[in-house]
């Protein structure tokens, strides 16, 4: 039997490490992570303000940044996650959003499906029947594949690289999986880059499984780097499912 995910897994991968230049030391205030001094760091040096004039902590110094608009400073904090539990219908959506990210994902060319596991899709969960007519198709859809692997493996003989012929088999038979079918993917942003695909697809406007996800990405961020992500809004929509809504838009 296959795995079926309801819910994606978040990790946080890597962070900013900043070194400060002994040369332009900031009078810090406050708490603050390595990616949030970063910005700041960027952002004081535009105007050499770096003795903290305005007596600001770290995350309200960040706050008036957000408040401004100068959302360029947060370019400089990158953050990777790893995203699993996800559909492939998912990553479709999400490597849509270029601008400041990177993307590496699982590739079914070689690595075998036999065994892959799937994505419940949000709007079935909790209608037993429903989810039995739609597990009744992918399990189908796998066992499919399973077959036509065999087969073309067979068919390939001739090709002497057995990794080779693998990856002509399996690339040959992905094509009957279907959008559910569940992968991983790492994914590295700058932090202004993460805002707006946070902003798009946590909204009550975002398909419901990358909305899902996209809350889910906006707990671990908030948890990461509060100061980049304390506008954002987590409640419960007209349609009963989590969504976000940013304060300030389009930093």
């Amino acid at each position: 039997m296959p795995h079926f995910y309801t819910e994606p897994t978040i990790t946080v991968l890597a962070r900013p490490q900043f070194a400060e230049p002994a040369h332009l030391p900031v009078q810090w205030m406050g708490e603050g992570t390595d990616g949030e001094r970063l910005a700041e760091f960027a952002g004081r040096l535009c105007y050499m303000s770096q003795k903290n004039p305005a007596s600001r902590t770290t995350r309200d110094y960040l706050e008036n940044i957000k408040k401004q608009g100068h959302g360029s400073v947060l370019e400089h904090a990158n953050y990777s996650l790893l995203l699993e539990g996800v559909s492939r219908s998912l990553t479709h959506e999400l490597v849509r959003h270029r601008a400041g990210f990177a993307y590496s994902q699982l590739s079914q060319r070689y690595v075998d499906e036999s065994d892959a596991a799937f994505v419940v899709p949000p709007a079935i969960i909790g209608d037993e029947a429903l989810r039995a007519a739609w597990q009744a198709q992918v399990e189908g859809a796998q066992a499919t594949y399973v077959a036509l692997v065999d087969r073309l493996m067979e068919r390939y003989q001739w090709v002497d690289d057995k990794v080779h012929r693998r990856k002509m088999a399996r690339e040959a038979a992905r094509g009957v999986l279907p959008n559910s079918t569940e992968t991983k993917i790492v994914v590295t942003g700058n932090a202004r880059a993460w805002r707006t695909m946070l902003e798009l697809r946590s909204s009550e406007a975002a398909e419901f499984e990358i909305r899902r996800m996209a809350v889910a990405v906006l707990r671990a961020m908030q948890a990461e780097a509060p100061a980049f992500f304390s506008d954002f809004e987590i409640y419960v929509a007209a349609d009963r499912v989590e969504a976000a809504r940013i304060g300030y838009h389009k930093v």
